[in-house]
C-alpha cells in the first residue's frame, strides 16, 4: 500500500476529530481498514466515524467483537457494516458474515481486516494505529495508506490538515 499520509494523534479527542474529518469523505462502496494492535484506538476512531457518517452523538456504538458486525444507517440512508474480525480465523469465515454482498452499496468498517480476502485490500483505506513509543502509553501515530489512487485524490485535502 502506497502511504497517502500519517499523523500523530496525541489523545482520544483528537483521534476522534481525525475520524470525523474523514467521515466527510467516505462514499458509499468504500472500505476502510482498520490495523494495529489491541489498545491502540481502532474503537475509539470507529465509534466516532460512525458517529460523525450518521450525524447523531447520540448512538450507542459497542464494540463488535463477540457480535462479529453491527449495522447502522448514514444520514443519506447508507448502511455502514462495522466488523471486529479478531475472532475470525481467515478469508474463508467472512463468507457467513455477509459482508461480500454489502461491499459496493454500503460502508465498510473493518477491524483485523488480516482475516479479509486479499483482493478486498485493492479498495481499501488502510488506517494503521500503533502507539507512540516516546509517549507513556498516551497518543498514537496513524498512517493512512491505500492502492486505488481514487483515494489519493480524494484525501488531498485531509493530508494537508495534519
Amino acid at each position: 500500500m502506497g502511504e497517502i499520509f500519517h499523523t500523530i494523534l496525541p489523545n482520544e479527542v483528537a483521534t476522534e476529530r481525525f475520524a470525523v474529518a474523514l467521515a466527510q469523505e467516505v462514499l458509499q462502496g468504500d472500505l476502510l481498514a482498520l490495523t494495529g494492535d489491541l489498545g491502540t484506538g481502532k474503537t475509539t476512531f470507529a465509534r466516532a466515524f460512525i458517529r460523525a457518517v450518521c450525524g447523531s452523538e447520540d448512538i450507542e456504538v459497542p464494540s463488535p467483537t463477540f457480535t462479529l458486525v453491527q449495522t447502522y444507517t448514514a444520514e443519506n440512508g447508507t448502511e455502514i457494516f462495522h466488523s471486529d474480525l479478531y475472532r475470525l480465523i481467515g478469508p474463508d469465515d467472512i463468507e457467513d458474515l455477509g459482508l461480500e454482498d454489502e461491499r459496493e452499496t454500503s460502508i465498510l468498517l473493518v477491524e483485523w481486516p488480516d482475516r479479509m480476502p486479499a483482493d478486498w485490500w485493492t479498495d481499501a483505506l488502510e488506517i494503521k494505529f500503533s502507539h507512540r513509543p516516546e509517549s507513556d502509553g498516551a497518543g498514537r501515530i496513524v498512517q493512512v495508506a491505500a492502492e486505488n489512487p481514487n483515494w489519493q485524490k480524494r484525501l488531498n485535502i485531509l493530508a494537508g490538515q495534519q
